[in-house]
């Protein structure tokens, strides 16, 4: 899930950025517009070489511009924040509390050692573009709430992460079903930093906005607690094709 709500490209989001950093140049710009045409049809090295070129302008990026560039892969890079921090098998935390019996906290290797679910689907942008069949491969969230024991009286989960700013909602029902993941996978490689890595959420038939990357806290509720974008007027049910005044087709 972020500087435009394809959030995230992901969630994730826009940008509340501060004005930190230079702007990107018009050189790059057209230097970026060449890598992704050329990256269209170039081998996957060259694609994953363009993305993390294009994420890293993006970091240094607040004008924004860079968010309506595709990657080699068809994803947009946003942040709602000037820079995120990378987090790697060693210093990476997920915590899990609230409304629950057993708070828990997991490092990568925990839940790369818990059982692992792929979904193939369309990514959908609530700006309108799309990424379609996209693989994302990791722990279903259901998994980690029946872990930690849902009390009675919780209604939803709230979702909050490391780069500081960023937050998401489900409800309860929501968050149980088989396809919303806490994603370490894409596309059939560890999770990079620029997709939310190394953890992401993935709400497979809502807004990619709901995907909330870089995720770092997962709390149980009683209600729904609007997230960024909500605040500023976005759906909080987002499900493709019937929230936020699009139509586009449904990812499930």
């Amino acid at each position: 899930m972020n500087r435009n709500p394809g959030a995230a490209e992901h969630t994730a989001a826009e940008s509340d950025a501060d004005a930190s950093g230079s702007p990107v140049g018009r050189r790059v710009i057209l230097g970026m517009l060449g890598l992704g045409a050329a990256g269209m049809a170039a081998a996957p090295w060259l694609e994953r070489r363009l993305d993390t070129v294009l994420a890293a302008a993006a970091d240094k990026d607040p004008t924004g511009v860079t968010g309506l560039l595709p990657g080699a892969g068809g994803f947009r890079y946003y942040s709602v924040t000037s820079s995120v921090p990378h987090k790697d098998a060693d210093s990476y935390r997920l915590t899990v509390g609230g409304l629950v019996d057993r708070p828990a906290g997991y490092r990568l290797a925990d839940l790369r050692a818990l059982p692992q679910h792929r979904i193939v689907r369309d990514v959908q942008c609530v700006t309108g573009w799309r990424v379609p069949h996209t693989s994302f491969e990791g722990v279903r969230l259901a998994t980690l709430l029946e872990a930690a024991g849902v009390r009675p009286g919780a209604g939803a989960v709230r979702f909050t992460c490391f780069d500081g700013a960023y937050s998401e909602s489900l409800t309860l029902e929501q968050a149980r079903r088989d396809d919303v993941l806490v994603a370490l996978r894409m596309r059939d490689e560890p999770l990079g930093h620029s997709h939310g890595g190394p953890v992401r959420l993935y709400v497979a038939p809502m807004y990619f906005y709901k995907s909330a990357k870089w995720l770092s806290g997962i709390e149980v509720t009683r209600e729904v607690r609007p997230g960024y974008w909500e605040h500023r007027g976005y759906d909080v049910d987002a499900w493709v094709g019937t929230s936020n005044g699009r139509d586009d087709a449904p990812t499930a």
